[in-house]
């Protein structure tokens, strides 16, 4: 069976830099399963999928507009170091911001003495990925999953609706 929309896909893999850092990796633990077509994965690997079969292996590279999108420099904001009185603040934190467009994350990358430079960008954007991917299962899905638009294990999903 091909990996089409509305198929539950079952796959390890592993994620890396074009430059061969490793970012994720499935392998030494349980495989992945999503249904294909719901947007669970980026553009780019999902598109990639189309059309494999259990027992595929493949390397796809996924360029930043179909993974995380590129970076974009107006989301890297100074904010007065005393907005975050009688907080430990460090690099590398990551944390939810009120903008004037919503919620959004954001991640602190530097501290100056008074000044926090906080960047509102994905880690991985502008970033190309590299997948390797082994497609373990293809199987269609449930009426159920369909329904509530992701893969239910043994018993349900064990959860409510």
């Amino acid at each position: 069976m091909q990996i089409a929309p509305n198929k539950v896909v079952t796959m390890h893999y592993t994620v890396s830099t074009k430059e061969d850092v490793q970012i994720d990796s499935s392998r030494d633990g349980n495989p992945m399963s999503f249904l294909h077509g719901q947007h669970f994965l980026i553009k780019g690997l999902e598109d990639a999928l189309v059309g494999k079969v259990a027992g595929d292996k493949f390397v796809a590279e996924v360029a930043p507009e179909n993974a995380y999108g590129e970076r974009h420099d107006e989301l890297i904001q100074l904010v007065p170091k005393s907005m975050f009185e009688g907080m430990d603040v460090e690099v590398g934190m990551q944390f939810r911001a009120t903008t004037d467009d919503g919620d959004q994350s954001v991640m602190i990358i530097d501290i100056t003495d008074d000044e926090v430079v906080v960047d509102g960008n994905h880690p991985l954007s502008g970033v190309t990925l590299k997948f390797d991917v082994e497609v373990l299962a293809v199987r269609d899905a449930t009426e159920e999953e369909l329904a509530h638009g992701h893969v239910h294990g043994e018993g349900g999903c064990g959860h409510e609706h």
